[in-house]
């Protein structure tokens, strides 16, 4: 029964590849992990470096993403809150003065009897909770969201007209 001993240059059983060679005749030489024992600080200090890189990136485009989808899920919003008023439209030839008549139904005593049932069960909000803006001039409207820092009028306002 053939024994394998220690490496006496590493300290460390040997691998199949130094058993074959022996085996063979060929002469045993230190293998590249027998005369490494572990990584340098300098590559430690790499891999660390290139890891905040990465982690950098990765912090900087979740935290703008977490914004843009925000601000996407609002546009989504008003052009839902824009198909619930194009409902109200055609239930009742006209269009709401607020978005609570969505809700609620008209508050025109002559439109009330053809209100059959509420088209909304809440007025919707922005993506921040902040409230949807709702104006009316003659046949055409704006919803309006102050936007991410929830301002109105100014460049970050997400709108819909109709």
């Amino acid at each position: 029964m053939k024994h394998s001993l220690p490496n006496s240059e590493c300290h460390a059983p040997e691998d199949r590849c130094q058993q074959r060679r022996r085996h063979r005749g060929h002469s045993s030489t230190r293998s590249r992990s027998c005369r490494r024992g572990g990584f340098t600080l300098l590559e430690l200090l790499l891999v660390l470096a290139i890891l905040v890189v990465l982690g950098g990136i990765v912090v900087v485009n979740v935290v703008g993403t977490g914004e843009a989808a925000k601000a996407d899920a609002t546009q989504s919003q008003l052009k839902m809150v824009q198909s619930f008023i194009t409902q109200y439209k055609l239930r009742m030839n006209t269009l709401p003065e607020t978005l609570e008549e969505l809700k609620d139904g008209p508050s025109d005593a002559s439109l009330k009897a053809k209100w059959v049932k509420p088209i909304i069960e809440r007025v919707p909000t922005d993506a921040w909770g902040k409230e949807i803006i709702y104006s009316v001039n003659g046949n055409t409207y704006e919803l309006r969201s102050g936007g991410i820092d929830g301002q109105m009028n100014n460049d970050d306002d997400i709108v819909v007209t109709g």
